[in-house]
Parts: C-alpha cells; structure tokens; sequence
C-alpha cells in the first residue's frame, strides 16, 4: 500500500508503509547508535518525489534525507507508521502528581496532530543560506540561529549525550549561528551567562520557524483526573505497537 504526501516545507512524494526489512533496522542497535535507523527508513519508504520544494534532487536520483529538514522528517516518518499501522497511536503516561504517580494509557490519533507549514518567509530564508534572525528581548542584542536538518539532528543526539554543560545550553549552541558582538569562542561564555527570560524567548523563536508537527499534547490521568502537558513519545515502540491493552510496565 502506498499514498501520496505533502510535508510542512510542501515537499511531496509517494510512500510506502513499512516492510519487514525496516522492522530489523528497528533492531539494530549499532545503527541506533550511529543515528540512521530513521534515516534508512525514510530512504527505504520514500518511493518518488513528485515535488521537492525547497530540495534539490538530481534528475533520476534520490532525496538526500540528510539534507532535509528535521519537521519535514519527522511529519514522513509519521505519515509512514500512520499507513503501516494506522492513525490510533496508544502509549504509556506516568502521572506527574506527586500524590498520584499512576501510570496509564492514553490513546490518540496521529490525525488530530496540528501540523504547521512552513511559513513564506521561512522558505525565503532556507534557500537564503538557512539564516534566521531575531533579537533577544531583555539583552536586545541579534541572534541569528538556524534550522536543522537530519544531519544536524544526529550530530545533536550525539553531543547532547555527552555534554556536561545542561541539554538547554547545548541545545541552543546547536542551533545558534552567531551572537551580535559575540566571538565564536566566546559563545559558550555568553550563554552560561544569559537571562533565562532570553534562553526561553529563543527556544520560542526556534519553534515558530521551525514548523511542522506539534508534538506536546495534553493528557488526562484517569486516577486523578489531573491535566498535564506530555511530549509525543518518538521511539521504537512507536513503529512496533504492543497488542492493545498492554502498556510498558
């Protein structure tokens, strides 16, 4: 079974659900580690680009999914498990209270995830060079940051998981490009020192030009009944769902 798709940056193609061959990559542990599980999926499963929009693709060749950009990734990799198992994603919550701790199931379809397009301007600055700029408000000094791209995105995982400084600082060194009035090797220095207020103020800035899936949903524990805000779990169970009504113990 295949379909047809159209990605946040407008990036369409042809896809196919999952095979056998991408279930053992999901089991390949070296793979993980080096960060192409995802990427060999998408190659695999992408059968043809019937528009690359902001991309170039050689004449007969393939889409390096390398080069593309991380909201583009991940809203394919969403439509493909959609089509191999359906929209009905079930996973397993802890609840954040305290006083409750339980933890459940909470089921929710994969369709009822906003998805924004990449915004005119956004395009406009990724065919620019990638260079996005914005001010800080307290500091007020420019920034200018950029979006990632798979490759980005797994050079990320690997030194977020050996950084020493925090997953926030490391985070916004990533993906920030340079600093008004701000050496290189003095980038760290100024980060340490920034305002909070300036640090969040960023990280919101990072998500409106990102685009692409919203990913934080809303869920309710059936034993409290207490609302609390979770992040879309992104992870192996993802493409092999357990029978329903179990949930990870």
């Amino acid at each position: 079974m295949s379909t047809n798709i159209v990605c946040p940056s407008g990036l369409a193609g042809e896809i196919r659900g999952l095979k056998g061959k991408e279930g053992k990559l999901l089991a390949d542990r070296a793979a993980a580690r080096a960060g192409s599980t995802f990427e060999k999926i998408l190659s695999g499963c992408w059968l043809s680009t019937t528009d690359a929009a902001l991309y170039e693709v050689p004449e007969g060749g393939a889409l390096n999914w390398s080069k593309v950009l991380v909201a583009d990734r991940f809203y394919a990799l969403l439509q493909i498990r959609a089509l191999t198992f359906g929209d009905e994603y079930a996973f397993s919550v802890q609840c954040q209270s305290a006083s409750c701790r339980e933890r459940f199931e909470w089921t929710l379809n994969l369709k009822d995830l906003p998805v924004r397009p990449l915004s005119d301007a956004a395009k406009a600055a990724i065919k620019a060079g990638n260079r996005f700029e914005t001010k800080l408000p307290r500091d007020g000094r420019k920034v200018w940051f950029r979006l990632m791209t798979g490759a980005d995105e797994v050079r990320a995982a690997t030194v977020l998981r050996a950084a020493k400084d925090g997953m926030l600082l490391t985070a916004l060194a990533l993906r920030i490009v340079e600093i008004e009035g701000v050496v290189e090797t003095d980038k760290r220095k100024f980060l340490d020192e920034m305002e909070m207020a300036d640090a969040a103020a960023l990280l919101d800035q990072f998500d409106d030009a990102d685009g692409g899936v919203e990913t934080s949903i809303e869920v309710e524990c059936p034993s409290c009944m207490g609302v609390q805000e979770v992040q879309l779990p992104f992870e192996r169970g993802f493409f092999l769902p357990r029978s329903k009504g179990r949930t990870d113990g």
